[in-house]
């Protein structure tokens, strides 16, 4: 399946969700919530989790009007927006299955695809034509739901994955609620998701990660703490994300990580060798065409 930008085959401004059940409540999902609120298309927002703590924030915050059970929500909601870890996700949805409204709907933030989905063929199993694949393309190293924003999906991409199984009014229905939420639609198979973002979204996490474990392992770590400006900041910014969340991405988009670094490092490895033989040429080249191709990247404006 190729990329595709979608455009509405629902209208955003007449789509309604009754009762819209968010599990887990953080940023993205806190989020969701909270965009969908200021769109005005919803109408009741319950939450489910593992933390009642952070159920209480939400509730007390206004992102949710009541923290739930996920039997609860699968038996009252007609959409159902899943933002936990992916690790969690198969125990998720084999929860939700039994006692799921046949008219629900299930789409999700998760940031890999193809283990989603296969945990919701062995989770949801007759029911898997109700759980359409998503994936918003936004973020902050902030966390819970003190951190959710209304505004977080405005101008962002959200990549749609569906299912042979998925009916298209339902698909557009998926697409309608985010473009109300201001996002961005592309469709694409779970397989072409997983290799794309481990380039541009897993790859720069994981560099920024070790990177940080670099300068902290050196002798004179404080040093050059002290002495690092916005150039560093700017950069190990997405370091500081959650550390249960990033794990468990790399660990299930591992085989797209793994290709990615070994491609890296052939780049890494002639740039070496360029310092190495004093090769000033290509070193000019290669940061032009950089310089150039980020200046000239749509989301750098």
């Amino acid at each position: 399946m190729s990329v595709k930008d979608l455009h509405a085959q629902t209208d955003p401004s007449t789509v309604r969700i009754n009762t819209l059940a968010v599990i887990g409540v953080g940023l993205i999902g806190g989020s969701f919530a909270a965009a969908c609120r200021k769109a005005g298309i919803v109408s009741r927002v319950i939450g489910a989790g593992r933390r009642p703590e952070t159920l209480a924030q939400a509730v007390a915050l206004g992102l949710i009007d009541e923290a739930v059970t996920l039997e609860e929500a699968a038996e009252l909601a007609d959409l159902i927006f899943i933002a936990a870890p992916v690790g969690a996700f198969e125990l998720i949805f084999k929860t939700l299955s039994p006692r799921l409204n046949s008219t629900a709907l299930i789409t999700d933030g998760g940031s890999t695809k193809q283990n989603v989905v296969a945990a919701a063929r062995l989770g949801l199993q007759q029911h898997i034509g109700q759980f359409v694949p998503a994936h918003p393309m936004a973020g902050s190293h902030e966390k819970g739901p003190e951190a959710a924003d209304a505004s977080l999906y405005v101008g962002k991409r959200v990549i749609l994955t569906p299912l042979p199984e998925n009916r298209a009014q339902d698909v557009a229905r998926i697409q309608a609620i985010w473009q109300a939420c201001g996002a961005h639609i592309t469709t694409t198979s779970p397989a072409q998701h997983d290799g794309m973002v481990a380039a541009v979204s897993h790859l720069p996490h994981w560099i920024a990660a070790l990177f940080m474990q670099h300068i902290i392992s050196s002798q004179d770590s404080a040093l050059k703490l002290q002495t690092a400006g916005s150039g560093f900041r700017d950069f190990t910014r997405v370091a500081q994300g959650s550390a249960e969340m990033w794990s468990d991405i790399f660990m299930a988009n591992r085989e797209a990580m793994l290709q990615e670094l070994k491609d890296l490092r052939s780049v890494m490895d002639r740039a070496e060798q360029a310092l190495e033989t004093s090769d000033e040429a290509w070193l000019r080249d290669m940061l032009e065409s950089a310089a150039k191709s980020r200046a000239n990247w749509p989301g750098s404006h």
